[in-house]
């Protein structure tokens, strides 16, 4: 049987600014990434969002970013491994903490927006950010992009690592997704969404923008909470995957 993880990122409100239909979607996905207050969160929606994943037996990941609040974690900058480091152990931290406050641990680290993007095609960052998840303890897993410099680094250095997927993003030729503010680059229509995403899980493949076939590992999939209608989305991907056969279970 195919297995697939169903992860989304989650915990992105902050002060009186609400975002993501957390709750909604909650139910329907086996991990999530929760906004460690660089890009988006606060210690009160760090809190409640653990909360809410506990309740509903879902694995806690720390979803660390660029210090960014005001570009929500989507500017690059220029930083050092070093810098890469700390801000994934920083973030990290607040995460494990409120996890363990409620009895549960932290499983998995995904970082944000530019950050993980940056991390994709840059060595030094790369082995930075595995360094990170490793000092974090053998038991927390990386969510990287699949096929990425990331990913092939984080596989030879021996850290448990998850390949990462998209069912709303277009991808470019070179197995990286499509910058934000290209045409199609964004998924909008759930019927192509789900097609891209049983290609991926079923073959081990994604057509980019281009329309070339690219190799993809599919052990976990990103479902945006903060798209619209974010829970009929993930209500109809539980659908699909039970017809076709398809478990959800973390890595």
């Amino acid at each position: 049987m195919k297995k697939i993880d169903l992860n989304c990122d989650m915990g992105e409100s902050y002060g009186a600014w609400k975002m993501g239909a957390d709750a909604g979607v909650m139910p329907y996905i086996s991990s999530a990434n929760i906004a460690s207050g660089f890009h988006a969160g606060d210690p009160a929606t760090i809190r409640q969002t653990v909360r809410l994943a506990v309740d509903h037996g879902v694995a806690i990941g720390a979803h660390p970013s660029l210090p960014d609040l005001m570009g929500f974690g989507r500017r690059a900058m220029r930083i050092s491994p070093q810098d890469m480091y700390d801000l994934v152990i920083y973030q990290a931290g607040a995460v494990e903490a409120f996890a363990r406050a409620a009895g549960a641990k932290l499983h998995h680290v995904k970082c944000h927006g530019a950050l993980y993007n940056m991390a994709a095609v840059d060595e030094g960052l790369s082995e930075a950010m595995v360094k990170a998840v490793r000092d974090l303890g053998s038991d927390v897993i990386l969510y990287v992009l699949s096929k990425s410099k990331n990913h092939d680094i984080a596989i030879r250095s021996g850290v448990r690592v998850a390949g990462e997927v998209f069912a709303d993003r277009g991808y470019s030729d070179d197995g990286t997704l499509a910058p934000r503010d290209k045409p199609g680059a964004m998924i909008e229509d759930p019927q192509a969404s789900v097609n891209q995403v049983l290609g991926m899980i079923e073959d081990g493949t994604v057509i980019s923008l281009n329309g070339k076939r690219v190799a993809v590992a599919a052990d976990t999939l990103c479902l945006h909470g903060d798209q619209p209608g974010a829970v009929l989305f993930a209500q109809t991907l539980r659908k699909v995957f039970n017809e076709k056969g398809i478990s959800v279970a973390t890595p």
